[in-house]
């Protein structure tokens, strides 16, 4: 029966949700990429494909339930499923005063809300199983608040509490849930469009790269079960923390 892995928030090909799905895809699981734009994932299963992988895509929003539960089941109804990764999210710095219930509400939408409808979904599906892991990309904000962060903080912080608690929860169980923390600038498409100046400011290596940290989130989904890690960090050498 296939093998599966799961990436929930695959957008450009050099951000990390690609390149999660093409390093799982490596070791042989059939890969399906998730997102709300179909171009993007197509192009991300194209690259699978040629390397010699396999992938497919779905198109879903990681905040509404029905797109979600739709997305669970067809992956089931192909074979089991080995990894799920919950990597859906996204930043902006937004002064407090000019924070809006709208802006708040989305933030939290993406982060724990979301990561609660994948668990609802995937959590069943492991435990029918009787293995498989979970994994959920944080950041710096989910230890720290920082001035013109709360929106993002607060939803970070959330989905790392989620991850603790789904942990302590199906961890016994023979489900590894881990929280992955990005402490520093992932070199992708949104800080190349947004800053790219600051790419050249921080130098060489002074920002992570997405498939070299996708390796870390791959080596704590292969650990032998006496030897799990919940939470790891990831920063670049030179990041100040």
């Amino acid at each position: 029966m296939t093998k599966q892995a799961v990436v929930i928030g695959v957008g450009a090909s050099n951000g990390l949700g690609a390149a999660l799905a093409r390093r799982f895809a490596k070791e042989g699981l059939e890969t399906v990429v998730s997102g709300r734009t179909r171009e993007k994932l197509d192009l991300i299963v194209s690259e699978i494909d040629a390397a010699g992988g396999a992938a497919r895509a779905v198109t879903a929003d990681a905040t509404q339930e029905s797109d979600i539960k739709a997305l669970f089941d067809k992956v089931a109804a192909k074979g089991e499923i080995a990894a799920v990764l919950y990597n859906a999210g996204n930043n902006a710095i937004i002064p407090f005063e000019d924070l809006t219930p709208q802006q708040f509400e989305k933030f939290w939408r993406l982060g724990p809300f979301g990561g609660f409808l994948a668990a609802k979904a995937a959590m069943p599906i492991l435990m029918d199983q009787g293995y498989g892991s979970m994994i959920f990309t944080g950041a710096s904000a989910s230890m720290r608040g920082r001035p013109n962060f709360a929106h993002f903080a607060s939803a970070k912080a959330g989905l790392r509490m989620l991850a603790q608690s789904l942990a302590r929860t199906y961890g016994p169980q023979n489900i590894h849930v881990a929280h992955v923390i990005v402490d520093g600038v992932i070199d992708g498409e949104r800080i190349r469009a947004i800053a790219p100046e600051y790419l050249d400011h921080l130098g060489e290596s002074g920002s992570i790269n997405p498939d070299e940290m996708a390796e870390a989130f791959w080596q704590v989904h292969a650990q032998p079960k006496s030897a799990w890690t919940h939470e790891l960090d990831i920063r670049p050498f030179k990041e100040t923390w």
